[in-house]
């Protein structure tokens, strides 16, 4: 059996500051999975353009999604478990995501805009700034119930919890 086959790669997906990467590394720390970051893999005019406050279009993102396809599966190949923080806000970006990886899934952590925005507000060092969390939630298309392979997490609860259930889900797929 291939074992890229039987491999998970999981995307955390959700807004800025619904929590991706905290979820992410306390999952890493946890299991030990492999674990990636995909704003490093935003291409710097995509950086400056956030950090300027302009909201990227599709055409910025393009060029970043297929690094994310490509390290997603060079992730699932060498990997039996893996996470990638990926705000994956469109369908048609999680499809993208999906092309090619039959191991990766979601798992989206949905917040109400006031929650989201408090936290933002109380960040410093990142640069995606509070006032482009009303074009991302604009842009947000919600996954529905038909839409295969992603789990939802509840953010309105503490840190713990949100890992916990993210957890809880990795280890339950891992056991079918």
């Amino acid at each position: 059996m291939n074992p890229s086959s039987t491999h998970k790669v999981y995307v955390l997906m959700g807004v800025s500051g619904s929590g991706k990467s905290a979820v992410a590394s306390a999952v890493a720390q946890a299991t030990g999975c492999a674990f990636l970051d995909g704003d490093f893999l935003h291409p710097r005019a995509n950086i400056e353009k956030m950090a300027s406050g302009t909201p990227l279009d599709d055409a910025d993102r393009a060029p970043w999604l297929a690094a994310l396809n490509d390290a997603a599966f060079a992730m699932q190949r060498t990997n039996a478990v893996s996470v990638i923080v990926c705000s994956a806000l469109k369908k048609r970006y999680r499809d993208r995501l999906r092309e090619g990886n039959p191991g990766l899934s979601f798992i989206y952590l949905r917040g109400d805009y006031a929650t989201i925005e408090a936290r933002l507000l109380a960040r410093q060092g990142h640069f995606q700034k509070a006032g482009m969390l009303t074009s991302q939630f604009a842009a947000l298309e919600e996954p529905q119930a038909d839409e295969a392979g992603v789990f939802v997490v509840d953010i309105s609860q503490p840190l713990d919890g949100v890992v916990a259930d993210a957890l809880s889900h990795i280890r339950l797929q891992a056991s079918k």
